[in-house]
């Protein structure tokens, strides 16, 4: 039997850019159906509350997070740099993260906060990647989706809705640029768009 390509799969010395979540009731629709499942509904929130790839959230153990409360500040070693990044946790982070280290199976210390019951140790980046595509295509969004959609959706969302400029998330996300980080979160074609809007 002749195996299915993955329409999304890049085609040989090609790449697809993952994308952010850019529309708002998707990610309520992804929050929904993720309702009844609070592991996933956490990692789904943390990702794109915090700017942390993928990697680093799933490198935290319980109790590293077990203590916090909303407005506490959380530090992860980024995975690229080396460097310490943190973050201020907002509500949403903490009411889903309480949530399910009420429901986490071995919630001891050095447990990692993201347990499979499976396997019986983290998440994996790659276990989480396709998790990403799956609550996409539920949601009915046509894209690419990945682990990286959730550092992308919080930038994005920065950006769009509130407005903060390109050289604080260039610094958020440790790029060297604001064209690269301006091409990281897929919107420079829309604000250079925006520029011809004006009618002088």
């Amino acid at each position: 039997m002749p195996q299915l390509r993955n329409a999304n799969h890049p085609k040989k010395g090609s790449s697809i850019k993952v994308e952010p979540i850019r529309d708002l009731a998707a990610i309520a629709q992804i929050k929904a159906l993720l309702a009844d499942r609070p592991r996933d509904l956490c990692l789904f929130t943390f990702g794109i509350n915090t700017a942390y790839r993928a990697g680093e959230i799933l490198s935290l153990s319980v109790g590293q997070v077990a203590h916090l409360v909303e407005g506490d500040r959380l530090e992860i070693k980024q995975s690229k740099t080396g460097k310490y990044r943190a973050i201020t946790l907002n509500s949403a982070v903490i009411a889903t993260l309480g949530r399910w280290l009420c429901d986490h199976p071995n919630p001891c210390a050095d447990a990692p906060v993201f347990y499979s019951r499976r396997t019986r140790r983290a998440l994996t980046v790659s276990t989480v990647n396709g998790m990403i595509k799956r609550w996409c295509r539920q949601a009915d969004l046509h894209g690419n989706y990945g682990s990286h959609t959730m550092r992308k959706t919080w930038g994005y969302h920065q950006r769009v809705q509130c407005n903060q400029p390109i050289p604080l998330l260039m610094v958020a996300f440790g790029h060297s640029t604001q064209a690269q980080t301006l091409e990281y979160l897929c919107i420079q074609e829309d604000e250079i768009k925006e520029l011809y809007g004006m009618v002088l």
